[in-house]
């Protein structure tokens, strides 16, 4: 298997099969289990990862800087506006440099156009540290916490996102049907998933045994469901909606009386940064069914378990 993943790209789960999925999942948790042991992991030992930022970042970049130093390699942080790729330079052309310099590169960035051409001139993996259309990175990390909160047999969980139907939404839906899991999106109507996203996650239910649905109603969407998932209402680059966006969502809000129709085992996701009192109150985000922290640890563990498969 990780011969297999060695040198390819990663730009979005729908990439991967479930078995390559699960044996990431199995490597992150290994990796997780070393540190915690203070056991040395030096796959990547020698190995350089470029990380090109043209969205700002806490997790991200801590993630993949601290992971890329516990695995024994180095990083460097490529401000795009420090880049010739901010004054123009064809994107090929950084890709191609790039390639001859480093072992891998991750960026984040906004259209999923550009990381794709940079996939297509790069001869290094390219790793999705996010973009406006998905967030492999975070739904990994979420699939490996699920594992750890709900139990290793993940086919018949239910997960049921409330908000926008973004990025994080596309990503949750794709990794969630690849692997037998039921995916609810609940959003307002006009703020649903892309439908040829809708359409991918559905032909993996068929394979997988997992449903996708979307609704408006968030009482039904979260009626017995073993995971209640949510994020900022308005991403990076929608801040002039910040507040339209505040009155549309309120009902989508994630607060005790909506906690209560979940699975009474039910967990509580956030991929961060939360706004308290916008999207989840802060009574059920520092409860004791939150996961979020967690979670957000876990980014760390799943990179360095892609990385190790993709660079190693």
């Amino acid at each position: 298997m990780i011969k297999e993943m060695y040198g390819r790209h990663f730009l979005t789960l729908q990439d991967y099969s479930p078995e390559e999925i699960i044996a990431l999942l199995d490597l992150a948790a290994e990796l997780k289990r070393k540190l915690q042991q203070k056991e040395q992991h030096h796959l990547l030992a020698g190995k350089t990862l470029g990380m090109i930022f043209k969205k700002p970042s806490t997790r991200t970049r801590v993630s993949f800087e601290v992971g890329m130093w516990q695995l024994g390699g180095h990083s460097l942080f490529l401000s795009s506006q420090e880049l010739q790729i901010g004054r123009g330079e064809p994107v090929r052309d950084t890709a191609a440099v790039l390639s001859r310099y480093v072992d891998g590169i991750m960026i984040r960035t906004f259209a999923h156009s550009g990381i794709e051409e940079l996939a297509r001139h790069a001869t290094v993996p390219v790793i999705n540290g996010l973009t406006d259309l998905y967030h492999p990175c975070q739904a990994l990390a979420d699939l490996l916490t699920i594992r750890e909160k709900k139990g290793s047999i993940l086919p018949g969980l239910s997960v049921t996102y409330l908000g926008d139907g973004n990025n994080v939404a596309h990503s949750l839906m794709l990794g969630c049907t690849k692997l037998g899991i039921h995916i609810t999106v609940c959003a307002p109507k006009g703020y649903w998933p892309l439908p040829e996203v809708r359409s991918k996650a559905e032909k993996n239910g068929v394979v997988s045994g997992s449903s996708v649905m979307i609704t408006d109603d968030p009482l039904a969407a979260v009626k017995g469901a073993d995971v209640l998932y949510t994020d900022a209402w308005a991403s990076m680059g929608q801040e002039q909606e910040k507040q339209e966006r505040k009155n549309i969502f309120a009902p989508y809000q994630i607060n005790e009386t909506l906690l209560m129709q979940a699975d009474p085992r039910a967990i509580v996701m956030h991929c961060l940064p939360a706004y308290r009192g916008e999207e989840i109150t802060n009574d059920v985000l520092e409860g004791n069914r939150s996961v979020v922290l967690d979670q957000a640890e876990n980014r760390m563990h799943a990179q360095k378990a892609l990385m190790a498969m993709l660079m190693g």
